[in-house]
């Protein structure tokens, strides 16, 4: 029989599915960070891409961006999944200032041109939900400075500090921005590849179809 100390509780449970103990955090830590160094190098990668005449940068973007933000959620999935962090100090450190992400949100929204505005379900608990009207570029960006702030204090060693701040603003903020931004990723993926293509010879010759058997109907 099982003893009830044997009994694995909800904080094993978590740090096994986590993959680390709350006693070393370095390796936890690492993989956060690096799952935050790709999504914003991938992000700037697609807003910097050069304009090419005939191809729709945004929709050949879009599985990237799936892949990445998918990633990034299991990131977040793992903070929201720990144990709060409390960082060794009573006030944050400095982590300097922030960067200027303008240039990459405004070429985000050209990017995304005809596709940057999509409907979202702010509170799915509220009553009656509240339906809001959010851009693919300012939530991309958003998410960015979120992430950018921790990476500022992981790489100045402040791992604690970086682990609270990403825990925090992934419950607060970037958590339901990256939620959203995936839902609507995967509508436009799902319209793009199960909506039939548009084929301006094959409309032509089916209103010259139409045309014909109206002609046929009225001639009886």
């Amino acid at each position: 029989m099982t003893e009830p100390a044997d009994i694995a509780g909800p904080a094993d449970i978590a740090e096994r599915a986590l993959g680390t103990d709350s006693e070393d955090l370095t390796e936890f830590a690492e993989q956060i960070a690096d799952q935050v160094r790709s999504f914003l190098i991938s992000v700037r990668d697609i807003a910097a891409q050069p304009d090419e005449d005939g191809v729709d940068e945004g929709l050949a973007s879009l599985p990237y961006l799936l892949l990445e933000v998918s990633q990034l959620l299991l990131a977040g999935g793992r903070l929201g999944a720990f144990e709060d962090f409390v960082p060794e100090e009573r006030f944050e450190s400095d982590a300097g200032p922030d960067p200027d992400l303008d240039a990459m949100r405004d070429r985000l929204a050209v990017l995304f041109e005809g596709l940057d505005e999509y409907a979202e379900v702010f509170d799915p608990y509220a009553a009656p939900p509240e339906i809001t009207v959010n851009r693919l570029s300012d939530d991309l960006t958003a998410i960015a400075n979120d992430l950018v702030h921790g990476l500022a204090h992981y790489e100045e060693g402040r791992v604690i500090e970086a682990l609270w701040w990403w825990q925090f603003s992934y419950v607060s903020t970037w958590g339901a921005a990256a939620s959203a931004v995936l839902r609507a990723i995967q509508s436009l993926i799902a319209h793009d590849r199960l909506e039939p293509a548009h084929d301006p010879e094959t409309e032509a010759t089916d209103r010259e179809l139409v045309e014909v058997a109206e002609e046929v109907v009225q001639r009886r």
